[in-house]
């Protein structure tokens, strides 16, 4: 469950916060404009972040006035407003010396409190961010022109197409807020947009989330850098719509900053090499770092891969083979999702995603089958139900290792599944077809292992397939009227039939 939402009090208005973890490092989270902190608990992968942080700390969330679930303000506050914000959740939760965590947006103002108040902060973590503002929707030869005049050394400049990002993030805050393809700017390997478009409607309002952008542009941050005298760690994705050049300057200007640059190029640290950057951060705080502890869940796992993806490659070339597999993981998360499934990561030419159940998992490879041959891709299908050790946003354990090896086995067109599949679906109408119990390289004992029958195969499990065919008539089918009229008053007059019931009991 989450932690319960508390409010501080910031003059006549409240900010609305979360306390997570236990740890003896105190962290305030300072959020971009696009958050709420009751979204987060809705995510998986936001949420294993933040209780992998909070497994060595204790980590305060707010939203920032005007965003989120606290209070809306009048015009857009200073980064001085917004650091004042900062000392009120501080105060309100009682914290000493925290470390100061800033995302995006909130670094700025996390830099401006640590300059201001280096004896009321222990370190400062900054993500993704930058010393001053975006660029506005300027031409990339404009931005970049204007960006050396101001004196910003040619080794940190942006470039044309990491200009034309950010020019595109600005203009679908400005033209389309609340549809979602803002934030997909800012995370492109999220891959649910409506989630997406959800978050920028909670986050903030369409006037709320323009004027920001445009007070952004005028953000500057740079004299201050120099002045900051506590511990700084720079954490950057090197394709990150927010230029890395820019978490090279911040990481060169502050003082004994130490810059770590992840590959990824999402503007969220869960999404952009989440393990590496949490160790980090849990080393540089504490010295130590310690192996995640996994997650167990049942989950039923899902390997697909084209056939002859090797041989396709060769034959098409770099570009229309690119081509292809943009659209093959484009069809598989949509497939994945209709679902209810998690597409888990690409494996180069196939996929790793999870559901709740076999007999999804099974419905969407037969879908996937269909529709990637419609696009003249030819996938085989694994699956397998098991524990499996969930660890930050990916997978690990023997029942992962399994689906794999039985994935390998299928045959082209094929879906192969693992015995405890075909156990599990009983009664789904679901028939199988026996293929033996082969050795599973690395996998100990023997697996019998079945596939889901094709059209016009031999069913190899007719009566399990026939179960669901057996009739299961209503209840009251075989009722006597009188029974009929005691479930009637039952229904409409419980009242009256405890009453007949206790009567009945003393009688």
């Amino acid at each position: 469950m989450p932690p319960r939402t508390q409010y501080a009090r910031h003059g006549d208005r409240e900010i609305a916060y979360k306390v997570v973890g236990e740890g003896d490092v105190e962290i305030v989270w300072i959020p971009s404009f696009v958050s709420h902190i009751e979204f987060y608990w809705t995510d998986a992968s936001i949420k294993s972040w933040i209780d992998r942080i909070a497994s060595f700390s204790r980590v305060v969330i707010f939203d920032k006035l005007g965003t989120g679930c606290s209070d809306p303000v009048d015009g857009i506050p200073t980064v001085e407003d917004r650091a004042a914000e900062i000392e009120s959740v501080v105060k309100a939760v009682g914290m000493e010396c925290p470390v100061l965590f800033g995302l995006s947006e909130g670094g700025p103002s996390s830099i401006y409190y640590a300059a201001t108040h280096p004896g009321k902060v222990r370190a400062l973590l900054l993500f993704g961010t930058f010393p001053r503002g975006a660029t506005g929707l300027e031409s990339p030869a404009d931005a970049i022109a204007a960006l050396r005049e101001s004196g910003i050394e040619e080794k940190y400049l942006p470039t044309g197409p990491q200009i034309e990002r950010v020019n595109e993030f600005q203009e679908a805050v400005f033209e389309r807020w609340g549809e979602g393809e803002a934030l997909e700017c800012l995370v492109p390997s999220f891959s649910n947009r409506s989630a997406l478009a959800l978050l920028e409607r909670l986050s903030a309002s369409p006037g709320m989330a323009r004027a920001t952008i445009t007070s952004g542009a005028a953000l500057d941050v740079t004299d201050l850098l120099p002045t900051v005298s506590v511990p700084t760690l720079v954490v950057h994705a090197t394709d990150d719509l927010v230029p890395v050049g820019w978490g090279r300057f911040l990481a060169d200007k502050i003082p004994n900053a130490r810059l770590i640059e992840v590959e990824g190029r999402d503007h969220a640290p869960w999404l952009s090499d989440p393990e590496r950057i949490v160790g980090e951060i849990e080393e540089f705080l504490t010295g130590t770092r310690h192996a995640a502890d996994p997650t167990r869940a049942l989950m039923t796992v899902l390997f697909t891969d084209i056939v002859g993806s090797t041989e396709r490659a060769a034959d098409l070339g770099d570009a229309r083979w690119r081509s292809l597999l943009g659209e093959h993981d484009r069809l598989t998360k949509a497939a994945v999702a209709r679902y209810d499934g998690r597409a888990v990561k690409s494996t180069g030419d196939g996929y790793l995603a999870t559901f709740d159940g076999p007999v999804r998992a099974i419905r969407c490879a037969e879908e996937l089958i269909e529709e990637l041959g419609g696009a003249d891709l030819e996938i085989r299908a694994g699956i397998h139900t098991g524990e499996v050790e969930v660890i930050g946003d990916d997978i690990g354990g023997m029942a992962v290792h399994l689906a794999a090896r039985v994935n390998a086995l299928a045959e082209p067109g094929e879906i192969l599944a693992s015995r405890t599949v075909r156990d599990l679906v009983v009664g789904s109408g679901v028939a199988f077809v026996q293929r033996g119990e082969p050795e599973l390289k690395g996998v100990p004992g023997r697996w019998e292992l079945v596939a889901v029958a094709r059209e016009g195969e031999v069913h190899g499990d007719h009566e399990e397939a026939s179960i669901a065919e057996i009739e299961t008539p209503n209840a009251r089918d075989n009722m006597r009227p009188r029974d009929r009229m005691a479930a009637t008053m039952a229904r409409r007059a419980p009242g009256m039939m405890r009453t007949l019931g206790r009567l009945t009991t003393k009688s």
